[in-house]
């Protein structure tokens, strides 16, 4: 095609967007946007998110310097019920007044839990249900609340993006949590794609990416093999650049030809 597709006026939301991979992908994202678009960026951190913010107000298409794309932010921790209740809030409140043509919304924001933890050291109810209430709640009650408040209309259209993970497939020792957290919103995410056939619906794992979540997993994997297994990553080279990977997922959404519900890995691509 013409290489880049330029989203000509859309609304887009990322959630998780102040750091590594969310913050890599609103970077692509806002020079592709077109006058007039919203980009709408949630995460945690309000500074980092004000600081991102900043830079990428004035970087949409068919614009002078300064003008033409929309940045809002909403600094809200999403595992709590109160922050998700903002985050919701202003989704119902931003949304409708964004353009109409198309929904591009991004659930990116996620943890990876106690890892140094195994399966049978996991008996606390409150720490179990608190990270699915970030990871699986959250995402669920973000999604629903962003389709609801853009609406169905004539001409437009919606796509939902599930930052995924091999673990959604695949079980890895000392990580209960965040294996059966990818599983259950991948699941989650088909269930929309079969319910919602005018919805398009991608569960994309960007591969083993170069974030604070990989160090993390090379220091504080419970198990050694598990542990050395993401050192050698990191000492081969193997961890992918965050910018490389969301220019994947980018070109998948700009070429639109996935499967809707599909798992689609950076290395499939």
């Amino acid at each position: 095609g013409s290489g880049t597709r330029r989203w000509p006026a859309a609304t887009c939301v990322v959630t998780g967007a102040s750091r590594g991979f969310g913050r890599s992908l609103a970077r692509l994202l806002a020079p592709r946007l077109g006058q007039g678009s919203l980009l709408l960026l949630l995460a945690r951190s309000e500074t980092a998110l004000e600081e991102l913010a900043a830079e990428l107000r004035g970087t949409g298409t068919d614009t002078g310097i300064g003008t033409g794309l929309r940045v809002e932010c909403v600094a809200a921790d999403l595992g709590c019920q109160q922050g998700l209740r903002r985050a919701s809030a202003a989704l119902r409140e931003l949304l409708p007044a964004g353009p109409p043509g198309c929904l591009l919304l991004v659930n990116n924001a996620g943890s990876l839990g106690d890892i140094s933890k195994s399966f049978l050291d996991l008996t606390d109810p409150d720490e179990i249900n608190s990270y699915f209430a970030f990871n699986i709640t959250s995402a669920l009650c973000l999604t629903s609340t962003a389709l609801q408040a853009f609406g169905k209309q004539p001409g437009s259209c919606r796509t939902v993006v599930n930052i995924s993970s091999l673990c959604a497939l695949k079980p890895f020792k000392n990580w209960t949590l965040y294996c059966s957290g990818k599983a259950s919103r991948d699941m989650m995410f088909r269930v929309l794609a079969l319910e919602e056939p005018d919805v398009r619906v991608l569960n994309y794992a960007p591969g083993p990416l170069d974030t604070d979540m990989q160090l993390l997993a090379r220091t504080k994997t419970g198990d050694p093999e598990m542990c050395q297994f993401f050192q050698s990553l990191k000492e081969s080279g193997q961890l992918i650049d965050c910018i490389v990977s969301a220019q994947k997922l980018v070109k998948l959404l700009e070429e639109d030809t996935f499967c809707s519900g599909a798992h689609v890995d950076f290395y499939d691509i």
